[in-house]
């Protein structure tokens, strides 16, 4: 499916790569420099109608131009201004047009102190920021902090990553930012969309199939990516064409975190749903199922005879199962099968995790990885400590590594694939932060490869769906109701 350009994200080397072929197409900088800075006294006037002055605070680049147009458009709109200047006059051509162009006095940035009725139009730094804060923007953001003034950030708030989503030594909290054409990963990776306040995408003339041939391969998840193999129920469907899907449960003390996935996993449509337990767990899970079916398994040579007389879709490895050796055992037979490896499955291979990217080296992607931050950084120690790398980076490299897709799971889960395709999510609800929710996570996956989902896609689908299904459980939900509203349905219309 071709990508919803509203979801395409880029980052500050596509964003300015844009920008010159779009100079290059004929279309002149200052015009997009223009468009921006009225944007931004636009939104000013609106969303800050209270405002007795706004204090524009203008860095060196292009963004600094973008803040002196809209200062200049708040003043003939009547506004009170004042502007603030870092390092004196602007070192970009356009930049220095629109300081030309100025009525009004421009003041050093180290003059500026906060007072009542202040907003602040924060034009210091774009995306493209990559060192700390110089101590002079430092001191005036700890200022406007202290002071409670609302700050409208151009692009990103100063002091935040674009690429990374992480403070520079300090950062301005927003209330609202104003991007263009684009939102940046800085914008939706943590904590920089908590910085961000409302983000709104102002379309300033850079033709789409600029931004396009820009773009990488990175968007926020959503609907439009996956929706066309997302299965759906027909007057043909029976049990069978859904796949039939297995979890492996734990001992009889650790049996609840299987039963979630497997009850997540029928919920989300898997035709059949098989608990494949333990002797001593059988009794338990037994009386704690009713639509979920039980398959003693014991050993691997009980797996392996299983695996030859059952027709089995897909599998979930990991949830309360235990780790060591018969949780790799398990998995490495699984390797030609899609799998979904979870929790004690995915630690059970710290000691060496090129056991398991060896064992799905070969042939379609069909591994779906599920680590929070501890578990990426025992199957990729180097990856999690490289802070040059933002996190769908880290996941990315990941999936290549492993051949498998990675959801690399955080308030801001990053979904990844080998072929470094990536996706953030942000539909997630605070409350889904409770145990179990990764365990019914796991199975919504698991179900979505049993009917027939490609690893990556049923990984995207099951994460949004997730979060769908967090929403219509409610806050204060348990991990029991959100496995009970893992079938949740989205309006196919509306994408």
């Amino acid at each position: 499916m071709t990508t919803n350009s509203s979801m395409i994200l880029l980052t500050p080397r596509e964003m300015a790569a844009a920008d010159a072929a779009s100079a290059a197409s004929g279309i002149p900088s200052f015009d997009l420099m223009l468009r921006a800075g009225q944007a931004v006294a636009a939104a000013a006037l609106k969303y800050f109608p209270e405002a007795l002055r706004f204090s524009v605070l203008c860095g060196p680049g292009n963004n600094g131009g973008d803040g002196y147009v809209a200062a200049q458009a708040l003043l003939h709109a009547g506004a009170s201004v004042a502007i603030f200047a870092l390092g004196g006059q602007p070192q970009s051509t356009d930049a220095l047009e629109a300081y030309h162009r100025l009525e009004v006095e421009v003041k050093p940035l180290d003059s500026y102190q906060p007072r009542a009725g202040d907003v602040v139009v924060d034009a210091l730094f774009g995306a493209g920021l990559t060192r700390d804060v110089p101590e002079i923007v430092a001191k005036v953001i700890r200022a406007v902090r202290e002071a409670g003034t609302p700050v409208l950030a151009v692009d990103l708030p100063s002091g935040l990553c674009g690429r990374r989503g992480i403070s520079l030594g300090e950062a301005f909290q927003a209330v609202r930012t104003i991007t263009f054409m684009t939102r940046k990963p800085g914008h939706l990776l943590l904590p920089g969309r908590s910085l961000c306040g409302d983000i709104e995408v102002v379309d300033i003339g850079i033709p789409d199939r600029i931004v396009r041939s820009v773009a990488g391969k990175l968007s926020e998840n959503n609907p439009s990516l996956w929706l066309d193999h997302l299965p759906r129920s027909d007057a043909a469907a029976h049990k069978y064409r859904r796949g039939h899907l297995a979890v492996f449960s734990g001992p009889a003390a650790k049996t609840g975190a299987a039963r979630l996935s497997a009850m997540a996993g029928l919920r989300r449509g898997a035709g059949l749903v098989t608990l494949a337990s333990p002797a001593d767990a059988m009794a338990v899970n037994a009386g704690s199922v009713t639509a979920v079916m039980l398959h003693e398994v014991e050993t691997l040579e009980d797996l392996q005879a299983w695996l030859q007389t059952a027709k089995l879709a897909s599998f979930v490895l990991g949830p309360g199962f235990g780790v060591g050796q018969m949780a790799r055992d398990f998995a490495t037979a699984l390797k030609d099968r899609p799998l979904v490896l979870d929790a004690d499955g995915i630690t059970s291979f710290r000691e060496d995790p090129s056991e398991l990217f060896e064992a799905f080296a070969s042939g379609d992607t069909h591994l779906v990885l599920t680590p929070h931050e501890g578990e990426f950084g025992r199957l990729f120690p180097d990856l999690a400590d490289d802070e040059a790398l933002s996190k769908p980076e880290k996941a990315v490299k990941a999936a290549e590594r492993a051949h498998a897709a990675i959801v690399y799971k955080g308030a801001d889960t990053v979904i990844a694939a080998p072929d470094g395709c990536a996706y953030i999510n942000t539909n997630a609800p605070p409350w889904l932060a409770t145990a179990g929710s990764g365990d019914v996570l796991a199975g919504m996956i698991g179900a979505l490869l049993a009917q027939g989902m490609t690893a990556f896609e049923a990984a995207a689908a099951g994460v949004y769906l997730h979060g769908e299904a967090a929403k219509a459980a409610g806050e204060g939900m348990t991990a029991e109701d959100l496995a009970a509203h893992a079938g949740v349905l989205i309006d196919r219309a509306a994408y």
